[in-house]
């Protein structure tokens, strides 16, 4: 294993700083007048949410799919294809996403009479996206040559897997949502919100909203076309939780738009109201969906659709969406949960082994770290850079060698380092060292010649330091201020759970200063107290925190609702605490 060697002489000290969120007062009061609950006008006006227009999470409030580009071109296609009884062929991508991206089209196109199946690439064997290996497994399926590719959650970036398409005689129609390169594939027609000229609201739809989008699209065509009646056709709604989840878990921003799609997503399976294989998820992750949350489509149900695409093939995750057999969407979601079990079991053998190798460099780094082993796994490198990146609060690449000799690299970042313009920059200051990169701000990956590992870590964390002039980093922990004593309790916890928190739009973190009255461990790692403020008494827990805080403490937490023998009281989780100021 190597570990970048580090170019400061600086320790690793992740110290996070606390900040308050500026509270927008008109804005508060203007969503206070419109009758919402006053802590939740503050919490929304300091999210930027200006109107209580803002707020509306009904499917009325949903921007309307006229407005986004290309769409009717797209349902136009899809609804000839229909009536001429072409053969459509989905192209998915191997993570949450892509799965209930690929299984809302699936079941959206079938309720509508078209005859279609799947295809999802392997992540180890042909790479991301519809590249010319894809099509050539598309010529070869056993439902037979379709006449149209379909992709979802992937092909704005695939050129050549179009061109290779086309030239087999195959009509594609992309739908992603991914940022397009300097030359757009030609493809029949491209739905994607982020391409150019799209006028589109709301740029933050993930895949599965991008699908979702066309369907509504379909159904308005195939009334027009007098298939259906007015306001006839299958109720699309149903699809809903599928929606949810795969926005959720592509962590993308929570602007109004996916709030509604989300929200909508979490009635249904408040209700009861869900696929087979969703409420499989729920069942062998031990959760709860007459309770469900954001936090549960992210952390306990997509993981372990994600666990699929990471470890084996994707198509047992879309299967399980797909089925409407409860017994065959529970044996698939058990073997979904067996392969989450592996992956962590993988996971957390190489975060040890990553941290190990690391801190065997030096106990010093630099701007970046980057880590490899010839003898990872590759569906699980972006895990590791994950929790490293959590660990130094830097940009982190974990890599793994191919088959073919290849470092396939995964990298996570934070917010100060928009990941994807280093590696660009890595790229155009050495010519050749990467052979292919892509990604985001916050995510990327990469693939290297193993013989340009250690001159790539040098020029990797002299981008960042070139990129940001600075080669260290402390994370920041947005608070909303002190919580206002008539809102601490169990009622007010329970209105917040209720509400759509995620990326871009983060759960509320309060801070406030408290006495200390006990504290203790639980199993040696996590500190359980009772905290004091203004005559409240509350129990609260800092989990994976085995330090003992001094009597008066500066409080960074959530208020959270704790349950216990039918008892629900309000209970504190804390996320960072310090001495507080004399």
């Amino acid at each position: 294993m190597a570990a970048r060697q580090p170019t400061s002489m600086e320790k690793v000290v992740v110290t996070p700083r606390l900040s308050n969120r500026q509270t927008d007062f008109r804005a508060t009061q203007a969503l206070e007048a419109a009758g919402i609950h006053p802590l939740l006008a503050r919490l929304w006006a300091a999210r930027g949410v200006k109107l209580a227009s803002e707020t509306q999470l009904a499917w009325g409030a949903l921007i309307p799919p006229g407005q986004l580009g290309c769409l009717q071109q797209a349902a136009g296609i899809l609804a000839d294809a229909i009536h001429a009884r072409k053969r459509l062929l989905i192209v998915a991508d191997y993570d949450c996403d892509g799965a209930t991206a690929c299984a809302v089209g699936i079941r959206g196109l079938r309720s509508m009479g078209a005859i279609v199946d799947f295809l999802v690439p392997n992540r180890f064997e042909t790479g991301y996206g519809l590249s010319p290996a894809v099509v050539d497994l598309a010529i070869a399926h056993h439902a037979g040559k379709p006449d149209i590719l379909i992709t979802v959650d992937n092909g704005i970036a695939s050129v050549d897997g179009v061109e290779a398409a086309t030239q087999a005689g195959m009509d594609v129609v992309i739908t992603d949502h991914h940022l397009p390169g300097d030359t757009l594939p030609q493809a029949l027609v491209i739905v994607n919100p982020n391409q150019p000229g799209c006028s589109f609201p709301s740029k933050n739809l993930a895949g599965v909203g991008v699908i979702f989008y066309l369907m509504m699209a379909l159904r308005a065509e195939l009334r027009q076309r007098g298939v259906y009646p007015k306001d006839g056709g299958p109720r699309l709604d149903a699809l809903a939780d599928l929606v949810a989840l795969g926005t959720v878990a592509d962590v993308v921003k929570l602007d109004s738009n996916n709030r509604v799609l989300v929200t909508q997503g979490l009635q249904k399976m408040r209700a009861g109201r869900m696929q087979p294989g969703v409420r499989a998820l729920f069942a062998v992750a031990g959760r709860e969906p007459r309770l469900a949350s954001g936090f549960d489509l992210g952390f306990a149900l997509g993981p372990r659709i994600n666990a699929a695409g990471r470890l084996a093939d994707m198509s047992i995750g879309i299967n399980c969406l797909i089925t409407d057999d409860e017994g065959q969407a529970l044996e698939l979601a058990r073997e979904l949960d067996e392969m989450n079990q592996e992956r962590r079991g993988i996971e957390s053998t190489m975060r040890e082994e990553a941290l190990a190798a690391v801190a065997s460099s030096s106990p010093t780094i630099g701007a970046t770290v980057c880590v490899y082993n010839p003898d990872w796994h590759q569906g699980v490198v972006g895990l590791v850079a994950s929790r490293l990146k959590e660990t130094y609060w830097r940009p982190t690449l974990a890599f793994a060698r191919s088959d073919s000799g290849e470092l396939r690299g995964s990298g996570r970042s934070i917010p100060d380092v928009h990941l994807r313009d280093v590696l660009d920059l890595v790229s155009k200051r050495h010519p050749g060292m990467i052979l292919k990169f892509g990604g985001h701000a916050m995510a990327a990956g990469l693939t290297l010649r193993e013989d340009a590992y250690d001159a790539f870590i040098s020029g990797f964390d002299a981008a960042v330091v070139e990129l940001t002039g600075r080669s260290s980093f402390d994370p920041v922990i947005e608070t909303d201020g002190s919580l206002e004593s008539g809102y601490a309790n169990a009622e007010v916890a329970g209105l917040l759970q209720q509400q759509v928190w995620g990326a871009g739009f983060p759960p509320p973190i309060f801070r406030d200063t408290f006495h200390v009255r006990q504290q203790r461990l639980l199993k040696e790692k996590h500190l359980k107290l009772n905290l004091e403020r203004g005559g409240q008494r509350f129990d609260a827990i800092w989990f994976n925190h085995a330090d003992l805080l001094p009597e008066y403490a500066d409080v960074a937490y959530r208020l959270d609702q704790n349950v216990w023998n039918g008892m629900v009281s309000a209970q504190l989780i804390i996320e960072y605490a310090s001495a507080a100021q004399a």
